[in-house]
């Protein structure tokens, strides 16, 4: 790359204004990065408890259900389910964690009271209404879930991105301007050097002919030059 810039002054000004517009973009980055290194951390913590609650929801939601089932019989239990009037209703809205927008899941009319699952109260036992309500904390525990591990994930997918960009102007960007930049400056100098030395060429020369015009004058001037300028030429002849 070094060898494709122009080894000019004006070059020069641009490439140090690159690399401190690399460098002040690398330190943030770099910040970004750590942020959202700890969001994550944050989240991953959270998203361990949502797992182990998940899991116990779902087990004890499986003993029930069974244990319904052993004592009531699929029938009454397909049939409760089935009297349900009212399904639980999912809203999504976003949030913003270190630039990265996250979905924030909100639910309604997931826990119900008895009344409200739609079957007689009279008709059914509570082996049912055990079942029923541990399918509801079931389900809030899955949707609290899903919004933990897609926040993750975008989290993920983010740090990873930032990472990616650090290092190419960690490793590649920065090392190939510091490399212009080093370039050019050694060809300014060599140009400087020339400069100088081609300067030095010219003044000497210069002092040399004007030496030898001043030296020219004075034997004009001086009549005793002057003579044995005239003897020397009359005794060559």
């Amino acid at each position: 790359m070094a060898t494709d810039v122009k080894p000019t002054r004006k070059e020069l000004m641009a490439i140090e204004d690159r690399i401190d517009l690399s460098e002040r973009g690398h330190g943030t980055l770099e910040k970004k990065r750590d942020g959202l290194i700890m969001e994550f951390m944050d989240i991953l913590d959270r998203a361990q408890d949502v797992r182990g609650e998940l899991t116990e929801d779902y087990e004890a939601a499986q003993r029930k259900i069974n244990m319904a089932r052993a004592m009531e019989g699929d029938v009454a239990v397909r049939g409760a389910a089935a009297a349900l009037q009212e399904h639980p209703e999912i809203t999504t809205e976003s949030k913003n964690i270190m630039g990265v927008v996250v979905p924030q899941i909100e639910s309604s009319r997931v826990s119900k009271s008895l009344d409200q699952r739609g079957y007689g109260i009279m008709g059914t036992s509570a082996r049912i209404d055990e079942a029923a309500e541990a399918y509801e904390d079931l389900l809030e525990s899955i949707i609290l879930a899903a919004e933990v591990e897609t926040a993750m994930k975008k989290m993920l997918e983010e740090i990873e991105t930032t990472k990616r960009r650090v290092n190419a102007l960690e490793f590649k960007l920065l090392p190939d301007l510091y490399e212009s930049k080093e370039y050019i400056e050694q060809k300014l100098e060599e140009q400087e050097r020339e400069e100088i030395f081609r300067m030095k060429k010219i003044k000497d020369k210069k002092e040399a002919e004007e030496d030898a015009e001043k030296e020219a004058a004075e034997a004009d001037e001086d009549p005793f030059v002057a003579a044995d300028v005239q003897e020397t030429a009359a005794g060559s002849d």
